[in-house]
């Protein structure tokens, strides 16, 4: 039973909705422990205050061969709004392309990393070195990382989208993704599993991004 207001009245059920995320409600499923995750939610949480709410983030897990199932089946719950989204490593994932097929055939858009997702962080340091392996890449990285910042580099930092941010230059990063993406599609590579260093991990950050921006300075994407 709805409760009066301050005037007595009985208040619509209208009134308690939730308001509705017009700029999108983005469900992200990864494979992976905790890097990941930690970095998109600092990602939500640097959102100006006044668009959270309008645009919603919320980040999953799922092994790597449910990771378009697990995705579609969570954006099925927001039809209207749902933004359904796979990131997750080449690493050692044999059907890295086929997965990739898969999801944009049923309409997941995908960020993925070659060889992993810190190939995409060493581009807010302003350069995606040639790792071939995601076990030199996070390793390298690291170095990187606490020559950088002074801190050493663990994969569960929860501070690490931040951390990206204050001491590298992230739309530098997604401009050197997308310039190598580019290449490699100029160049006729075709295949995800054979573009190393690449990662599409910037398109969703260009995406959520370019919206918060648009929104904040009082335009839409028709309008702008």
């Amino acid at each position: 039973m709805a409760r009066p207001d301050r005037t007595g009245k009985r208040k619509s059920r209208e009134t308690f909705k939730t308001r509705i995320p017009d700029l999108g409600c983005y469900f992200i499923v990864t494979d992976a422990k905790e890097t990941e995750e930690k970095y998109l939610y600092g990602l939500r949480d640097s959102l100006p205050k006044e668009l959270q709410g309008r645009i919603v983030i919320k980040v999953s897990k799922a092994k790597t061969q449910k990771l378009v199932k697990t995705c579609k089946e969570q954006a099925a719950l927001e039809p209207q709004y749902g933004q359904p989204w796979i990131v997750f490593d080449r690493d050692r994932v044999t059907d890295f392309d086929d997965i990739i097929k898969t999801a944009q055939k049923e309409g997941v858009s995908v960020g993925w990393s070659n060889p992993c997702i810190e190939i995409w962080f060493d581009a807010y340091f302003g350069k995606m070195h040639s790792y071939s392996d995601s076990v030199v890449c996070c390793r390298r990285f690291a170095e990187t990382f606490e020559q950088r910042t002074g801190q050493e580099y663990h994969k569960d930092n929860a501070q690490i989208y931040a951390i990206l941010n204050r001491f590298g230059n992230e739309d530098r990063a997604i401009q050197i993704a997308d310039k190598r993406l580019q290449g490699y599609l100029q160049g006729g590579v075709e295949k995800p599993s054979e573009m190393c260093p690449g990662t599409t991990v910037h398109k969703l950050l260009g995406e959520i991004r370019r919206k918060t921006m648009l929104k904040a300075a009082g335009k839409t994407e028709n309008n702008s």
